[in-house]
């Protein structure tokens, strides 16, 4: 219950902070243009607080928290008096309205900016992408990638972190082939080997990207120390408490935690004697594994408990940190391979390279606001950032209820020197309101059928 008020709080905050920026970015440039603005609004529905300004503009908090809008004087929509026509957004040139519409997304990628530039001034503390291990037959094996290398380069592109390794392989989704450079850690030598894709199959509802190239990142070794107890679980049932130290299982030493954990998948539900160490005290109980299944359907063993980890080398951590103008520089790479990647991923939905089975709701993003909250104020921001540059490309795809529709019919205007008929604009609202209702549709399905 404490995630899931969590998350929709997040959730509500995320969306106000990128609807208000997406839609001051509307406000700003109307009011620059001389556009009388009757409302700013944060939210839909009922009235929760109200402000009007000198200008006249009402500015209001809604009660529904799905959205926003700026509302424009417009004798499309109302009659308007002779002293304000000047006033009115239909009355303003085929570029001045393409610039008010156009401003709410290019203000999300001005946010994307900001929230990036502000994450690298802050720091961030990651990890190098060193290999721990290689699956067999796997991509990576048939490259022979090797446990211990540092990941230095994909399809020729720099990467520092893992997160840098995620986004470029999620890229090449449809690719039949690409590259990939490793070398000791910490060196300056780098061996770039061609990676054949031709029979590379990668769902992202079912695996990482990482592990559908075969690729299991490096990890501090779990120790023999109990740093979690599920509540509930086998092993809170055993008697089991955090701290707990795990000396033997079924009358032989536990060497390490892997070991253990195979005990406990392959236990069929039988039970486990277990001694463990509290302080200074040696204990004893049994433990029954409760089942439940696995990825791919098969009954394992579950007991509920977490080791804790050794801590990660210092010559595998990496703080990414940049002073103001250095970090405004970064902010803008990263707004700008961003949006590279999810024009890309749009292309490949098109194409059916990617399933819409990988299209997500707002469940999905409540989650990740949750989650990477929970992570602190760095990842909060890497979440707004992702979510800020996906609003800005979802409202510039050319559907007329979008702001990316309005533009390709100013755009006609522009090239034909007339307005697109009303009647036109009418049949292009419905068409695109049916088309944007079936892609929410979709998403929506898609969050429901993850839970």
């Amino acid at each position: 219950m404490i995630d899931l008020l969590r998350n929709i709080a997040f959730f509500i905050i995320a969306l106000s902070i990128l609807v208000a920026f997406h839609e001051y970015g509307h406000f700003w440039v109307a009011r620059k243009c001389g556009v009388i603005v009757q409302r700013f609004s944060i939210g839909f529905g009922k009235v929760l607080w109200r402000r009007v300004g000198r200008d006249g503009c009402e500015y209001v908090i809604c009660a529904i928290p799905l959205g926003g809008y700026v509302k424009m004087l417009d004798e499309r929509v109302e009659d308007v008096p002779a002293n304000q026509i000047d006033g009115a957004f239909n009355r303003k040139s085929v570029f001045a309205r393409m610039a008010i519409v156009s401003a709410g997304p290019i203000a999300n990628f001005i946010f994307a900016i900001f929230a990036l530039a502000l994450m690298y001034f802050i720091g961030v503390s990651t990890v190098k992408p060193v290999i721990g291990e290689v699956s067999a037959h796997s991509i990576a094996s048939q490259v022979n990638l090797k446990s211990g290398q540092q990941i230095k380069s994909i399809d020729g592109k720099s990467v520092e972190h893992w997160q840098d390794v995620n986004h470029v392989i999620v890229g090449l989704i449809g690719e039949k082939s690409s590259s990939i450079g490793v070398g000791p850690l910490n060196s300056d030598v780098v061996t770039v080997k061609t990676v054949d894709l031709s029979n590379w199959q990668f769902d992202p509802q079912k695996q990482s990207s990482l592990s559908s190239w075969g690729i299991v990142p490096y990890r501090p070794k779990p120790t023999l120390t109990v740093a979690q107890v599920t509540k509930g679980s086998a092993a809170e049932k055993a008697g089991l408490q955090k701290a707990d130290v795990l000396i033997s299982a079924n009358g032989d030493k536990i060497s390490d935690w892997q070991s253990f954990a195979t005990l406990i998948q392959q236990s069929h539900g039988t039970s486990i004697d277990l001694v463990y160490q509290r302080n200074t005290q040696q204990l004893s109980s049994k433990l029954f594994p409760q089942l439940k299944q696995d990825s791919q359907g098969n009954n394992i063993g579950f007991a509920g408990i977490a080791p804790y980890s050794e801590q990660t080398p210092m010559s595998h951590r990496i703080t990414l940190e940049y002073g103001v103008f250095d970090s405004i520089v970064v902010g803008v790479e990263k707004t700008w391979d961003l949006t590279l990647l999810s024009f890309s991923m749009i292309g490949k939905l098109v194409t059916g390279d990617l399933s819409v089975k990988n299209l997500s709701g707002p469940i999905s993003i409540a989650q990740g606001a949750g989650q990477s909250a929970a992570y602190g104020l760095v990842a909060f921001l890497s979440f707004l950032a992702l979510i800020s540059v996906n609003l800005g490309i979802f409202n510039l795809l050319p559907l007329p209820v979008l702001d990316g529709g309005h533009l390709m019919y100013y755009f006609i205007e522009l090239l034909t020197g007339k307005p697109v008929p009303e009647k036109i604009q009418e049949v292009g609202f419905r068409i695109g309101g049916a088309l944007l209702f079936m892609l929410m549709g979709i998403a929506i399905f898609n969050d429901f059928t993850r839970l």
